[in-house]
């Protein structure tokens, strides 16, 4: 007979605390959207990367050897990030210091800097290191922020 000692779900992390010891943030602060974002990406989570991102979401980055900006929506966004948590056997995010931030309390502008690692196999690990600026809104202080639009201003490998 097996007692149970706890009623923790072990497959669904609760949000952060004071006292630490869990992974997801409080996406109602923008320090807990940026926990959230790491988490989706080194646990390859698309249900709490969905949550990322808000229904109206724009991805843009620059297309350099074609010389245009390239944009999709909040759906090829999920198609794409699946894709990469599909094919990468680890992803390692590090958020560095925000470099710009303006705004209010339902509406920021963030531009800060970050480090990936793509670890497709031992012989095959890409590093991309650069800038996102992405804006995020939500549509009362106490609801979760969201990504609206997020341009990516990277330095690949």
């Amino acid at each position: 007979m097996c007692a149970l000692v706890s009623c923790t779900n072990p497959f669904a992390p609760a949000l952060s605390t004071q006292g630490g010891g869990a992974v997801l943030g409080d996406q109602r602060t923008i320090e807990g959207l940026f926990q959230n974002f790491r988490y989706a990406y080194v646990f390859k989570d698309t249900l709490t990367y969905g949550r990322l991102l808000d229904r109206s979401f724009t991805f843009v980055y620059r297309n350099y050897d074609q010389g245009v900006d390239v944009t999709w929506g909040r759906d090829e966004d999920m198609l794409a990030t699946q894709g990469l948590f599909s094919a990468a056997q680890q992803l390692d995010l590090v958020w560095n210091d925000v470099v710009q931030a303006d705004g209010d309390s339902l509406l920021q502008n963030i531009s800060r800097g970050f480090n990936l690692t793509i670890t497709f196999n031992p012989s095959d690990v890409l590093r991309a290191q650069g800038r996102v600026n992405l804006r995020v809104a939500r549509p009362s202080a106490s609801e979760p922020w969201k990504i609206v639009r997020w341009r990516d201003e990277s330095n690949y490998f």
